[in-house]
């Protein structure tokens, strides 16, 4: 019995030595731990001094191509189309024959026209001497002088019949040009309405084929009269200038992007009744014929410029839970130190990796554009420009007395 009591005092004897150990190495754990973290300072943060700048307002609009030339070909003259010169959809040039209608009737219409000429000119010759034999002997009392007024009358009758016969001459040489149709402009031709045989005349309402040039090329782009009335006003009102020839770029109807830049040619004066909109024409390249006429396709461009935005790093900006955009701008926290104080500020688009902020910030604030997600409002910061290299303390470094 006394053997055991003595070991049950020897257990607890050591159950405590040991306790008081663990106690003694978890308070030298605290305090090492404690030592080497320390309390932490302000977080470090990357600003940049912001200042207004000029930025385009650029406008996307659904739009319309169209041909630069557009050529009905139509016969003047009524008759059978003989032959066909051109194949189609290939280029033509202006003055390249496409048709010939049948000449023969034209031609011996020409010829007649020319031996009526001639048989004019013989009569009108014929009267101008006879007028001039008979003034003499009129002066002389001769012949009567009625008689010489008759003759000088025929003979200036017989020189209006010498013109009237040459106009004829013209005009049946005019229509006997006319069975050669040509082209009237330079582009390229679509397909043949009309056959080899088929029976045309000059009063058809259809055409025997259409002309296009496409290279360049229009775009009729459609914007709302009342967005054309807001713009006018902030031009006027908001300190904004008006981008005079603005380069436009297009995207085709697979969404991929037109490679060639266009500009801006003129706006209509006048809006549409029906549609309530203003068309404004701009003109394209179009060297490979990529674009046809009749495509839809969208139309972005700078219609102003803002003279008065600001342009921030998109990681800057953030949302707040009612999706309001803020900032965080460096302040002066009063105690010599600085702190960040979040700015709600208003983002209407993107242009590349920055934001376009029009309201909410003044020139020289600087807004936080790193370290953002360790910042909170009104909380002390340690500002530093922006993209300065953070320097690591080493275990060489040694701690300031």
């Amino acid at each position: 019995m006394t053997v055991r009591i003595s070991y049950l005092r020897t257990a607890g004897a050591l159950a405590l030595a040991a306790t008081a150990l663990a106690g003694c190495g978890a308070g030298s754990g605290d305090k090492a731990k404690g030592g080497r973290g320390g309390p932490k300072g302000p977080p470090e943060v990357g600003f940049v001094e912001v200042q207004p700048t000029s930025v385009p307002i650029v406008t996307e609009l659904a739009g319309r191509t169209a041909a630069y030339q557009s050529s009905e070909v139509r016969p003047q003259v009524t008759g059978l189309i003989r032959r066909r010169f051109f194949t189609e959809g290939s280029m033509v040039r202006k003055g390249q024959p496409l048709y010939q209608i049948d000449p023969s009737l034209y031609r011996a219409s020409a010829n007649q026209a020319q031996a009526n000429l001639s048989s004019a000119a013989a009569n009108a010759e014929a009267t101008r001497i006879k007028a001039e034999r008979y003034k003499p002997l009129a002066d002389m009392q001769a012949v009567a002088k009625q008689d010489y007024t008759d003759a000088a009358a025929q003979a200036r009758q017989a020189a209006a019949a010498v013109a009237q016969s040459r106009a004829a001459l013209d005009t049946a040489q005019i229509n006997l040009r006319f069975t050669t149709v040509p082209a009237p402009i330079t582009g390229r031709i679509g397909r043949s309405l009309f056959t080899e045989g088929a029976l045309v005349t000059a009063s058809q309402s259809d055409p025997l084929t259409t002309i296009q040039r496409l290279d360049p090329i229009y775009v009729d782009i459609q914007q709302a009269s009342a967005d054309l009335l807001r713009l006018r006003r902030s031009l006027a009102t908001q300190g904004a200038a008006a981008a005079s020839g603005a380069d436009v770029r297009l995207k085709l109807e697979d969404g991929s992007d037109y490679g060639l830049t266009g500009r801006v040619e003129f706006t209509e004066v006048m809006v549409d009744a029906a549609t309530g909109t203003v068309t404004l024409r701009a003109r394209f390249p179009n060297p490979q014929g990529l674009l046809l006429p009749g495509m839809f396709v969208r139309a972005s461009f700078a219609q102003s410029i803002d003279t008065n935005a600001f342009l921030i790093p998109q990681q800057a900006v953030s949302r707040d839970p009612k999706g309001n955009a803020t900032v965080f701008v460096v302040a002066p926290d009063g105690k010599g130190g600085s702190k960040a104080v979040q700015r709600q500020v208003t983002t209407g688009r993107t242009m590349g990796a920055n934001w376009v902020v029009t309201d909410g910030l003044k020139a020289g604030d600087k807004v936080i554009v790193q370290g953002v997600g360790k910042v909170k409002a009104d909380a002390t910061v340690r500002p530093v420009a922006a993209n300065t290299p953070q320097r690591i303390k080493t275990a060489t470094d040694k701690p300031k007395s």
